[in-house]
């Protein structure tokens, strides 16, 4: 084929803009998330070299960029909501130059999950409820969108608590028969007072008692990685407190809305919920519960 006459900074655009690198969960180097380019799923895509960690941007969400090997990484956290289809990276390396990378998301399909509420009030709230879930929605929001600098991303991540999953992450979930927000972490489902660890290195963000959530906690491990715990019977860290992996950081409890004790566990990635079990290793994951289809 033959090119049309165009100034070579035209062509060198069209060339990184056609670009195309993923990487499949069996080749991923050691070190980084598994990839599962689906909605609710990370996207694990090999950069231009570059001599140091690139500029990278999903829409209006920076990126967390990883170095494995002998190459960088975008990690990229894909929310429920995003489409099937083509997507598009903006990379900016440090010698200013700026490459459009695509990659494919494809489909999944999540289960429903219907659940029983005796306290309507945590189905339905009344009208001081819903300005104290607001306020709440408005702080999670903003630690979510937490973004500290920091090359040493600690993972893969440890189980934060020995159980058995209660409910997977994606799940369409009805209350009492009223369609709500989809499932955004693991129900991992143990005794009350089971210890809860920090999967990972990293700073306590916020803590505080939350309407739906109860007793919760958010660690920020950098780079936009947040992780959050929620429906404690106790938070044993305060807020800016330095965490270490396996650190002790509360214990399993039945706060907020929940139906028995269990821990809610969240993955937030460049503030996308995602799922958690792609950060853990395959042969940690935990098991599901036989009492549940």
């Amino acid at each position: 084929m033959k090119l049309p006459n165009l100034p070579s900074r035209y062509l060198l655009i069209c060339v990184l803009s056609c670009w195309l690198s993923t990487i499949d969960a069996a080749s991923a180097p050691a070190g980084l998330p598994q990839s599962n380019s689906v909605p609710g799923g990370v996207a694990v895509i090999a950069l231009p070299a570059s001599t140091a960690a690139p500029l990278v941007h999903f829409g209006n969400q920076r990126v967390m960029v990883k170095h494995a090997g002998t190459d960088n990484y975008a990690i990229v956290g894909l929310p429920l909501s995003t489409h099937v289809g083509k997507h598009t990276l903006k990379v900016r390396t440090t010698d200013g130059k700026i490459h459009q990378l695509k990659f494919q998301v494809t489909d999944k399909k999540y289960a429903a999950q219907h659940i029983h509420l005796d306290n309507e009030r945590l189905v339905t709230p009344g009208a001081e409820d819903l300005i104290r879930i607001k306020e709440e929605l408005a702080l999670s929001q903003q630690t979510f969108r937490t973004w500290s600098e920091r090359a040493d991303i600690d993972m893969p991540f440890a189980m934060p608590v020995s159980g058995r999953l209660s409910s997977p992450f994606g799940l369409r979930r009805f209350f009492n028969g009223k369609p709500k927000q989809p499932h955004s972490g693991l129900d991992i489902a143990a005794p009350a007072g089971t210890d809860v660890i920090a999967p990972a290195a990293g700073i306590v963000a916020t803590v505080g008692n939350f309407f739906y959530n109860g007793n919760t906690l958010f660690i920020d491990h950098g780079q936009g990685l947040v992780t959050m715990y929620c429906h404690l019977s106790r938070i044993d860290v305060k807020q800016g407190q330095v965490i270490t992996r396996g650190q002790h950081i509360g214990e399993v409890g039945m706060t907020g809305r929940a139906t028995g004790p269990h821990l809610h566990f969240s993955v937030s990635l460049n503030d996308a919920r995602v799922e958690p079990g792609l950060f853990l290793p395959a042969n940690h994951s935990p098991a599901p519960d036989p009492a549940r289809p």
